[in-house]
C-alpha cells in the first residue's frame, strides 16, 4: 500500500469481493474519495491561512485584527466565504465571456492537481507516482494560463498587464524552482515524493537541505523563487495595487475572484509542503510509514504539517516585512543571479556525489 487510493481499494475488494464487473467502479471511487477529501483540506487550509494572515500583519502593524466572529475571529474566513458567494457576479459587457469564466477555474485547478501527489506523511498521499516532482513542477504552469487567460478576457489594459506580468514572472521563475528540485533528484535517483521522503530521516542532519553546502544553497533559492511563483511580496507585481489597480482579477467579482484568492493561499501551502517534504524530511520520523499502527501514521502527518505550517508562516511574515522591489530588479535577480547559481548547485551537487560516493556532509564528518 503506498497511497491512499491503493488503501481504499483494497478496503473495498476486501468487503465487496474482486470482480472484473466491479474493478472500474473500485478504482474510480478509491481516487475519487482522496481527491474530494483533499479539496476540502485544501480549502480549509487556505481559509485559515488567509485568517493567519490577518492575524499576523494586525500583530506586525500593532493592530487588532478580526476579532468579532466567533472567539477570536477564528471564524472570521467563513463569513468571507459566505459573503463572496452571496456577491454578485459581474461580467463585463465587452468581456470574453467564455475565457471570462474559465479563468478562475483554471488557476485553482492547478493548485488542486499539485496536492494530489505530495506526501502528507506515511501513507498519506492520493497518488504516487513515480514522477511527482516533475508532475508539480508541469501543473504548476497551467497557473500562468488562467492569469494570462483572466487578463486578455477582462478586455481592461490594467487586467492585461497584470497576465502578461504573471506569464514573465512565473516562467522565469519556474526555472531557478525546478533546477533546485532536481539537486535533490540527483541524490535519490528518484521523482517519487514518497521515495524523496523516505531517504531521509528524523533528525535535521538526515534532511537533504544538508545533505551538502549545495542543497542549501538550492533550498534558499527554491524558497525566494516560490515566492515569485505565487506573485507573493516582494514580488507581487501582477497584481499590484499602486500600479495595476488589482491586475488580472481586477474585473472579477463574487466566487470567481474568491477561487482567485483561494488559490493564492493554497499555493502558500503547495510551495511550502514542497519545501518540507523534499528539503526537511517530510513527515519522516524514522519508522516504516506503511506497517506501523496508526498513531505512527498520524504523528508522521502532524510532523510534516508543522514543518509545513511554519514555513508558511515565514512566507506570511515576509510579505509584511518586506517591500515591494522594482519589475526591473526581479528580473534580474532571476536571470542573472539565481539561475546561474542554480545550475552551479547542481553541477557541483553531482560532483559531490561521485566524489563521495552519494554521502552527505555530516557522514563525511561522522566518517
Amino acid at each position: 500500500m503506498y497511497s491512499l487510493a491503493d488503501i481504499i481499494y483494497r478496503r473495498m475488494t476486501e468487503t465487496f469481493g474482486a470482480s472484473d464487473f466491479l474493478e472500474p467502479l473500485f478504482t474510480i471511487v478509491s481516487y475519487l474519495l482522496p481527491c474530494i477529501a483533499i479539496l476540502g483540506i485544501v480549502s480549509l487550509i487556505s481559509g485559515a491561512l488567509t485568517l493567519l494572515e490577518r492575524k499576523i500583519s494586525a500583530d506586525i502593524q500593532n493592530r487588532i485584527g478580526p476579532n468579532r466572529v466567533g472567539p477570536f475571529g477564528i471564524f472570521q474566513f467563513i463569513v468571507d466565504g459566505v459573503k463572496l458567494l452571496l456577491k454578485e457576479d459581474i461580467i463585463p459587457d465587452a468581456a470574453d465571456k467564455k475565457l471570462f469564466r474559465l479563468a478562475p477555474y483554471i488557476v485553482f485547478s492547478s493548485t488542486v492537481l499539485a496536492v494530489i501527489v505530495i506526501p502528507f506523511g506515511g501513507p498519506f498521499i492520493v497518488a504516487d507516482l513515480n514522477i511527482g516532482l516533475l508532475f508539480i513542477v508541469v501543473v504548476s504552469s497551467l497557473v500562468v494560463v488562467g492569469f494570462m487567460m483572466s487578463g486578455w478576457a477582462s478586455n481592461n489594459k490594467w487586467a492585461l498587464l497584470g497576465g502578461i506580468r504573471s506569464a514573465a514572472q512565473i516562467i522565469s521563475y519556474e526555472i531557478p524552482v525546478a533546477l533546485s528540485l532536481l539537486t535533490v533528484a540527483l541524490i535519490t535517483g528518484t521523482f517519487s515524493m514518497q521515495e524523496i521522503v523516505k531517504q531521509q530521516g528524523l533528525y535535521p542532519w538526515q534532511w537533504f537541505i544538508l545533505h551538502n553546502p549545495f542543497t542549501f544553497i538550492a533550498f534558499f533559492i527554491y524558497f525566494v523563487s516560490s515566492l515569485a511563483e505565487i506573485n507573493r511580496l516582494p514580488f507581487d507585481f501582477p497584481e499590484a495595487e499602486s500600479e495595476l489597480v488589482s491586475g488580472y482579477n481586477t474585473e472579477y467579482s463574487g466566487m470567481r475572484f474568491g477561487f482567485f484568492f483561494v488559490a493564492e493561499f493554497a499555493n502558500i501551502f503547495v510551495s511550502a509542503a514542497l519545501a518540507a517534504a523534499v528539503f526537511l524530511g517530510g513527515g519522516n520520523i524514522g519508522i516504516d510509514p506503511y506497517n506501523s499502527p496508526l498513531g505512527y501514521k498520524l504523528l508522521m502527518a502532524l510532523v510534516f504539517f508543522a514543518k509545513a505550517l511554519s514555513l508558511c508562516l515565514v512566507t506570511i511574515w515576509v510579505r509584511w516585512t518586506l517591500p515591494r522591489l522594482r519589475i526591473d530588479h526581479m528580473m534580474s535577480l532571476c536571470w542573472k543571479y539565481f539561475i546561474p547559481i542554480s545550475v552551479f548547485c547542481l553541477v557541483l551537487t553531482a560532483a559531490w556525489l561521485v566524489a563521495f560516493k552519494g554521502n552527505g556532509v555530516f557522514w563525511r564528518i561522522a566518517g
